[in-house]
């Protein structure tokens, strides 16, 4: 799998530019808010259907402009395709030319994994930054996994909002049985699906960070444990239940898989509290490369990686353990100098301004 072409208009800074890339290492350089990581986002764009930057949609149209568009070429196995994403008063997306009635008829068509300094608070942050990165890959791989979990977050909403009516307005309170067991029933089937991949993160994990980890006074060992209310339907609506009191009181749900967690533990202590930030900064390494081999396995083809500024934050031997994965896949790096990945099949790209320059 790779991206042959990026054409953007009016995107960000870009007026109107188009780049052409290699199935290997792409280096896109230049200084500091020039477009580099603008490139980035555009793929990101047409794999995910959001922004990694914002949510606002209105952000990613140039100063000045209406209307923005995002076309990507992509070559599989076994097809080419064309997505194009127009951005003016609402989002659209364009299949070789025919228009999606929904995001999840993007999503898996482009495979990617999304490298960046930031990417260290999956580690040390909070636990919506673990269930964004788990749901953002369960995603790619099972669009109608998406389908599911936004089902079940616009029922959380609906049933919040009735919470704090029944606290102000006095409304009944069994009416919450409505949203319950729709919430019970969307959360079993959420939960099998991150159960399932956070055992396929467990069983690879670890061989990975011992490779990374080899050299004597870097050996590590990682563990993965998922954090959840329950397992099945009975045990999500009983859980919603026992807590009506308390979230009429809070005015919201407390309790529910949208709180599940991901526990990273670095020789038994938890990584985001009491590893260096040598060791979360290879902890993430580790679960970003498992990730690249989790797709690599369902689909049969090498997903595409974009490295934003990332090279910069590892040292020579995480760098070097990084390249040694990756050797096969489509890579995007952005930086601020001229690097050389490999000695040939490198597409070089200077930006400047929001403009691709001569070389």
């Amino acid at each position: 799998m790779y991206i042959k072409k990026v054409i953007l208009k009016n995107f960000r800074n870009y007026k109107e530019e188009e780049f052409e890339f290699e199935n290997n290492y792409n280096i896109i350089y230049g200084d500091n808010a020039q477009g580099k990581t603008n490139i980035l986002e555009a793929i990101y764009l047409s794999s995910i259907g959001r922004s990694f930057r914002t949510k606002k949609d209105s952000e990613l149209i140039k100063i000045g402009e209406e209307k923005a568009i995002i076309e990507i070429e992509y070559e599989r196995i076994d097809r080419c395709g064309n997505i194009r994403i127009e951005l003016d008063s609402k989002k659209n997306f364009y299949l070789n030319g025919v228009k999606q009635r929904k995001l999840s008829d993007i999503i898996g068509k482009i495979h990617i994994v999304f490298f960046n300094p930031d990417d260290i608070n999956i580690i040390k942050g909070s636990p919506a930054l673990r269930r964004k990165f788990l749901d953002i890959m369960i995603s790619q791989l099972k669009p109608n996994y998406l389908h599911i979990l936004n089902n079940y977050l616009k029922t959380l909403e609906q049933r919040n909002i009735y919470l704090k009516q029944i606290k102000i307005e006095n409304k009944d309170e069994s009416l919450l049985d409505i949203w319950d067991i729709k919430l019970a029933e969307f959360s079993e089937k959420i939960y099998e699906y991150r159960n399932f991949y956070i055992q396929k993160i467990k069983e690879k994990i670890k061989n990975i960070h011992n490779n990374i980890t080899n050299c004597g006074y870097l050996k590590e060992n990682i563990e993965i444990n998922y954090i959840t209310s329950g397992k099945n339907k009975d045990d999500f609506y009983n859980n919603l239940v026992k807590a009506r009191k308390i979230d009429i009181k809070k005015g919201f749900t407390s309790n529910g898989i949208h709180r599940d967690d991901l526990d990273i533990l670095i020789n038994g202590k938890e990584a985001g509290i009491y590893g260096s930030q040598g060791q979360q900064r290879t902890s993430i390494l580790s679960l970003k490369i498992t990730e690249l081999n989790i797709i690599y396995e369902e689909i049969n083809e090498k997903p595409i990686l974009l490295l934003d500024d990332f090279m910069s934050e590892l040292d020579e031997s995480r760098r070097k353990n990084l390249l040694n994965n990756i050797s096969e896949n489509q890579v995007f790096i952005t930086c601020t100098d001229k690097i050389e990945i490999s000695k040939s099949h490198n597409s070089l790209n200077r930006i400047e301004n929001g403009k691709k320059m001569n070389i």
